[in-house]
């Protein structure tokens, strides 16, 4: 049976169902900041921003942008009712003393005990920067990872053993994918859900792991 990949939005409305009521989150550089654009109404949620903003809201709407108000990805934010912005050290601090419920991060890879890689893939050329990626793996209460599936090349992300440099280890509890939501368990990978017409059978050939229902 064929099946339809979630496209980006789809995948940031997904993400953001699952983010409950009054949550401190942080929303990584890439994919993960559309999530702030598909916050269900009526729920709170508190976002913060790396670069020193807590109480972010979503993106402007095109001419209202304001370049003095970005967020770590030097994309402009809008900022809500309450909302601030402080030194970045104010920031870390937030990060690294646990005050942060959740944050999502994109990935290049992920092991299926919950080890995170996505700050250098070693490539020539290519400049690493982990930023505060290290702080908020550990440092949040939850960690998820909000990634395509699969590689350009059709290589699964969700490995057995990460082959790039660790970003953290054993610290992410969900993968939130194109085809797939999965959690990591000491036990391996759980499935939470997945796109319809894609069998069990044929996301366990894709990831080349095996996955709990």
């Amino acid at each position: 049976m064929s099946y339809q990949k979630r496209t980006k939005d789809q995948l940031a409305a997904r993400v953001a169902q699952d983010i409950h009521d009054g949550a401190y989150v942080n929303l990584g550089i890439g994919q993960p900041t559309a999530v702030a654009n598909h916050i269900p109404a009526g729920r709170e949620v508190i976002l913060q921003s790396e670069n020193g903003i807590l109480g972010m809201g979503p993106a402007p709407a095109a001419g209202e942008e304001d370049y003095d108000l970005i967020n770590a990805g030097k994309q402009p934010v809008s900022l809500l009712r309450g909302g601030a912005y402080f030194h970045h050290a104010d920031s870390f601090a937030m990060m690294r003393g646990g005050h942060l419920d959740i944050c999502v991060l994109g990935a290049f890879q992920v092991s299926a005990k919950g080890d995170l890689a996505n700050w250098s893939t070693g490539e020539p050329g290519a400049i690493p920067a982990v930023g505060g990626a290290m702080d908020l793996a550990i440092g949040a209460k939850q960690t998820w990872v909000m990634m395509d599936l699969l590689t350009k090349k059709g290589e699964s992300k969700i490995v057995e053993r990460c082959t790039y440099p660790l970003t953290g280890i054993a610290c992410v509890k969900r993968i939130y994918t194109d085809l797939c939501t999965l959690e990591c368990t000491p036990q391996g990978l759980k499935l939470v859900d997945k796109v319809d017409g894609l069998a069990h059978a044929e996301l366990e050939q894709l990831i080349g792991l095996p996955i709990a229902a």
